[in-house]
């Protein structure tokens, strides 16, 4: 006997945490995330009355699926990702959706992308639609730009789809090459710390979009696709100005660090990994200018405190700073940074000691 058709089914997708290579994706370039132990949940079963319903704690919106788009007008932002990701799959039966989430929100740990995705794997299981994972990533991110209106390169959904226990995933937005590269850091005395600033993190705020449309300009001046392919040489050669400039070599000297990177796990030099991680840092802070107060302090503070390196992760403006760090400095990293935060008059940051996990799932 067939199985019977499911009513219910709960999917499951990681946040992530980008090592290195950041603001490239959109840029044709090379980036190296790993998907998160924090996941979010989607619980999405049929209803009969054509009504999509999505809920989160107490929150609950209401509207028609057959005619989404229109009923989308005023919704909440957080609705916009549950529905743009059945707009994506010309989904229009009748849903409710039920999410939970333990990814800190606005923390520049992709918690829209763990969203997108936990949608769309639970909804291709439920309705039955076959999709692939490719097409379940592809849908994840025409949500985020087209429904919810945030420029997305398609990092953050490609790791929360493909995410593996103990890698990260090399991404190449320019060949569309996608590798798993072993990273278990554990395994070699070491930990990945999370520091969230607590400065809350949006991509439609702007600057995002702002500092992607540079990019593109700077390439265009530069006579190339994109930014990726420019050389250090042309940068400083074609007069570009300055700003497009800083730009720029941002992008060109990230994509070295990301190659150096993963020549350096590859050849388990974990010690070559720390200077990478601060001088893209810094690229970001003085370059791409995505940096902010609380993201420096945090760099520089885990940086004296033991960290063997760090950086801010994400788009920026805010959101959260990774840091390597031998697991007997962990204590000592959270404790100092703080205690910097507190001295300041700030918020307490909150701490994610995070390794990689995988990707989205039906739970």
């Amino acid at each position: 006997m067939p199985e019977p058709t499911p009513r219910t089914v709960t999917g499951v997708a990681p946040g992530r945490v980008n090592l290195i290579g950041e603001h490239v994706d959109y840029n044709g370039g090379r980036c190296l995330p790993f998907a998160l132990r924090q996941t979010t949940c989607a619980r999405v079963a049929r209803r009969d009355d054509g009504r999509l319903v999505v809920a989160s704690g107490e929150d609950r919106w209401e509207g028609r699926a057959t005619d989404l788009e229109e009923d989308l007008d005023g919704a909440p932002g957080w609705v916009r990702y549950v529905a743009g990701v059945l707009l994506a799959l010309e989904v229009s039966d009748g849903l409710e959706v039920v999410i939970s989430s333990d990814v800190p929100i606005g923390a520049g740990l992709s918690s829209s992308a763990a969203l997108e995705c936990s949608v769309a794997v639970a909804v291709d299981a439920l309705l039955g639609l076959g999709r692939t994972s490719d097409e379940l990533e592809r849908a994840s991110v025409r949500a985020e730009s087209e429904t919810v209106g945030a420029p997305t390169g398609g990092l953050d959904q490609a790791i929360s789809v493909h995410g593996e226990e103990a890698h990260a995933l090399l991404l190449d937005f320019g060949t569309g090459r996608r590798e798993q590269v072993r990273f278990d850091p554990a395994a070699h005395g070491l930990g990945v710390l999370v520091i969230d600033t607590r400065v809350s993190h949006e991509l439609t705020d702007g600057g995002y979009g702002q500092r992607r449309d540079e990019a593109w300009e700077a390439a265009r001046l530069l006579g190339v696709p994109t930014l990726a392919e420019a050389t250090q040489g042309m940068v400083y050669r074609e007069g570009l100005p300055e700003t497009l400039a800083r730009r720029a070599w941002h992008v060109v000297s990230e994509v070295q660090r990301v190659d150096a990177f993963v020549d350096a796990l590859r050849a388990d030099d974990w010690a070559a990994l720390g200077p990478l991680l601060d001088a893209s840092h810094t690229s970001l802070r003085d370059g791409y200018e995505v940096s902010c107060e609380e993201l420096d302090v945090a760099v520089e503070t885990a940086r004296e405190a033991g960290a063997l390196g760090a950086r801010m992760t994400g788009g920026g403006f805010g959101g959260s700073a990774i840091a390597l760090v031998p697991l007997e400095r962990l204590g000592a990293v959270r404790t100092a940074v703080t205690h910097a935060f507190v001295a300041r008059g700030w918020a307490s940051p909150d701490f994610i000691e995070a390794d990689p996990g995988p990707g989205a799932r039906v739970g």
